[in-house]
């Protein structure tokens, strides 16, 4: 095997990444904070059941979970962090009630050495653990038990009565058993991250979030480790430019084709079915868009969209479900249609009844992406009862979809790697120099719904940590690990079927990449659960791995600019200008992976970076440029790439490609450059001045700079609303036919094309 090296060292990689992600993955569960079986308070009273905190969970879930707010700093961020503004309610409760004993007004208005005393009395007694394993109990000071009595009546109004600020309609949620069960999980949220471990001084969330009245600080770790990562960041890149440089690189030579390899090649039966799937990947990413455009609406006007009662219908949480979940639905359409398309492709060969298979599945993936949305506005609603996790909303961030949607989802993954082994079995069977390549493509697929499948790992029932750190399978290494592999390998296999690179250097390329990108990516995991009650291990791995997944990214400017000297015309090659903007496309995908996942990911990876920004919005501006500006203009280049190899005798029309892909480009930079970075700056100081509570209060967030701030992002999102809509419509026109030059017009090109071929001969 010509590139065994590099093999075993991606079996290395892969077996050495997963035995540390698990074992430690299986620590951090069993050190997770406890769920008591009882909370007492100290004369023996009890204030509530550990099934209660259970409860609390599952309805805190059924009303949008992470989609309306965040817990430790995961979900949402219009409402508050409900587990720092329970922590900041309560001191201020008790620090309040301990004042009026001593004859002041308030907390405030005692001297600053009494405060002192008070705020030392308030960190002692909060941070001590009380739990006793023997028991299972959790013992509760008499003042925080008032402060629990008083929060919960607090909560119980938040929900029942609404709040415009929070996006929280009227009526959310009305049962009173119900609200008080979800009080008492906001309760434990803030217990666990303001109470030390046992025999040590930091708290099950490492100390997160920043509250200075009960000094929850950064520890040291967090410090030390962001410093490593800073080191191996920079050891790393030194290392890669090195490696990069010491490389032949080959220019692109006149062994180009002179005619387009895809003309006058017929499609299979299979690869035209698979048409229809980038129609409704092009559909649902304008209905994401505009579902976008509502739920940042929201951020300024609440329950409203300028005036109409918007809320009544679709409430935030519902949108920004939808938002998300049709976002990873158009996105792995794209990307598993391109695979179908390529199958055949690679192997030449069209297998019985893949026509078929391809249509069934692109049923059952219409019904999946149906039933889902609608299940989980009703879950939402409180319209399924106790059926709310099985066809409903989970409540967790980009795996909202209920069970039953979520079991089905994965056996249509199955049922499409079967299709993926059907088309792929015959070329695999050759043994010729596309061997390694396919593999890799084989072995990707195969990932794609193993990965999927540990969204299954966690109950309805299952604790925080557990569901948290099975949910980043998922969102890491599915979404972002992945697929990703599994989309370097298909525009490998593109770039080759069209004789732009050799299928040597293209191989040699994926799996380099592929090992490099993975020795980070999949123990970087773990930077996702610094704070979601992990030990310190989990910091520490996260932190240095996370900062090797930035290190591939140093070069993708070379990537970029071979793939923008791909798409150049000359007189000899004038058809790879036919694949102009689908390239284009690819560039943006190395320019946000370089923007997005490098500069923005990696300002908030580190854990001193991300103690204070996790839950702001530093985190959307890393979600947009990443998860869009790569994986969403990844989609959008698969989906041109193959409706143009489809039907290559025939030209479109450019302008409409190059006014949707400045717009969307120009519109995410004006989106985040203008409003998103300002306000999760502002939100970044104001979390370290006065902690994450403020950062993330309707006091702050409501100010008139931050609403105009927000407002600013209307500029950002018209534009980009309006390329999505261009693109939309430029797909739609593939099939009435406005899309495609007029007849008259392609004969002047040609006319033109076969001058420049005399004079170039001449």
């Amino acid at each position: 095997m010509p590139y065994k090296k590099l093999w075993i060292a991606l079996g290395i990689v892969m077996f050495a990444s997963f035995a540390v992600l698990g074992s430690v993955g299986y620590k951090a569960i069993r050190s997770g904070p406890p769920i008591p079986a009882k909370v007492v308070t100290a004369d023996g009273q009890l204030l509530f059941t550990g099934e209660t905190i259970r409860d609390g969970q599952n309805v805190w879930q059924s009303t949008g979970g992470q989609e309306i707010g965040t817990i430790w700093g995961h979900g949402a961020y219009v409402a508050p962090d409900w587990s720092a503004d329970y922590l900041h309610r309560q001191s201020v409760i008790v620090l309040n009630g301990w004042a009026h004993q001593q004859g002041f007004a308030s907390f405030e208005a005692m001297p600053a050495e009494s405060r002192a005393a008070l705020q030392g009395r308030l960190t002692e007694r909060t941070r001590r653990n009380t739990y006793d394993a023997a028991t299972d109990t959790i013992v509760l000071d008499s003042d925080r038990a008032k402060a629990f009595e008083e929060l919960a009546s607090y909560y119980a109004d938040v929900y029942g009565k609404g709040r415009n600020e929070y996006a929280i309609p009227a009526g959310a949620l009305k049962d009173p058993a119900k609200q008080r069960q979800m009080a008492a999980f906001f309760w434990w949220t803030a217990w666990a991250a303001s109470t030390n471990r046992p025999g040590e001084t930091i708290t099950y969330t490492q100390n997160w979030p920043h509250e200075e009245l009960i000094g929850n600080r950064p520890t040291g770790a967090e410090v030390v480790w962001s410093v490593i990562s800073f080191v191996l960041l920079l050891a790393g890149v030194g290392g890669m430019v090195w490696y990069f440089g010491s490389q032949q690189h080959v220019p692109i030579t006149g062994s180009i084709p002179r005619e387009d390899p895809f003309l006058g090649l017929k499609p299979t039966p299979s690869q035209k079915a698979t048409v229809k799937y980038f129609f409704v990947v092009a559909a649902l990413w304008v209905v994401q868009v505009a579902l976008g455009a509502i739920v940042a609406h929201y951020g300024v006007e609440g329950s409203g969209f300028y005036g109409i009662p918007l809320a009544r219908w679709l409430p935030y949480s519902v949108a920004r479900t939808w938002h998300l979940q049709i976002g990873i639905f158009w996105i792995a359409t794209s990307w598993l249609a391109t695979g179908l398309y390529i199958a055949p492709a690679v192997s030449g060969i069209e297998p019985k009844g893949q026509r078929l298979g391809v249509n069934v599945l692109f049923v059952a993936l219409v019904a999946v992406v149906v039933g889902s949305l609608a299940g989980e506005w009703m879950g939402i609603e409180q319209k399924l009862g106790n059926l709310w996790f099985w066809f409903g909303s989970q409540g967790y961030e980009y795996v909202d979809l209920g069970r039953v949607w979520q079991i089905l989802l994965f056996g249509g993954l199955m049922f499409w790697l079967w299709l993926m082994w059907r088309g792929l079995k015959p070329a695999l069977a050759r043994k010729d120099e596309h061997y390694s390549l396919l593999m890799l493509f084989l072995v990707s697929s195969i990932a794609i719904p193993v990965f999927y499948a540990a969204g299954l790992m966690y109950g309805q029932r299952s604790p925080l940590i557990t569901a948290e750190y099975w949910r980043w399978w998922v969102v890491h290494l599915w979404v972002e690990g992945f697929f990703e592999v599994f989309a370097t390998v298909v525009i490998a296999f593109l770039f080759t079927r069209l004789k732009l690179l050799s299928v040597s250097s293209a191989t040699r390329a994926v799996l380099f990449s592929t090992v490099v990108f993975l020795s980070g990516g999949i123990i970087g995991t773990f930077h996702h659960l610094y704070f979601t009650g992990a030990p310190s291990a989990v910091l520490a791995l996260g932190s240095v791995f996370s900062a090797l997944e930035v290190v591939p990214l140093v070069l993708v400017g070379f990537e970029a600019w071979e793939n923008i000297r791909l798409s150049r015309e000359t007189p000899d090659n004038a058809w790879i200008g036919a694949y102009k903007w689908p390239i284009y496309f690819f560039v943006a995908v190395a320019f946000w992976n370089f923007v997005g996942a490098g500069l923005f990911g990696f300002m908030i990876n580190p854990p001193i970076a991300l103690y204070y920004v996790q839950g702001l919005n530093l985190t959307p501006v890393h979600a947009h440029t990443a998860l869009f500006g790569v994986y969403g203009m990844l989609g959008l280049g698969l989906m041109l790439f193959c409706l143009r190899a489809l039907r290559p005798g025939l030209r479109w029309k450019e302008r409409p490609l190059a006014i949707a892909f400045w717009a969307i480009n120009l519109g995410l930079s004006a989106m985040v450059l203008l409003s998103i970075l300002p306000v999760g700056l502002m939100q970044a100081w104001a979390s370290v001045e006065f902690g994450t509570w403020y950062a993330r209060s309707a006091e702050f967030l409501q100010t008139p700079l931050l609403t105009r701030l927000r407002w600013m992002r209307m500029f950002g999102d018209s534009l980009f609303a309006f390329g999505a809509l261009v693109l939309g419509w430029f797909v739609l026109g593939l099939v009435t036919g406005h899309s495609f030059e007029k007849p008259e017009a392609a004969k002047e090109v040609d006319l033109v094309e076969r001058e420049l071929e005399v004079v170039h001969s001449d």
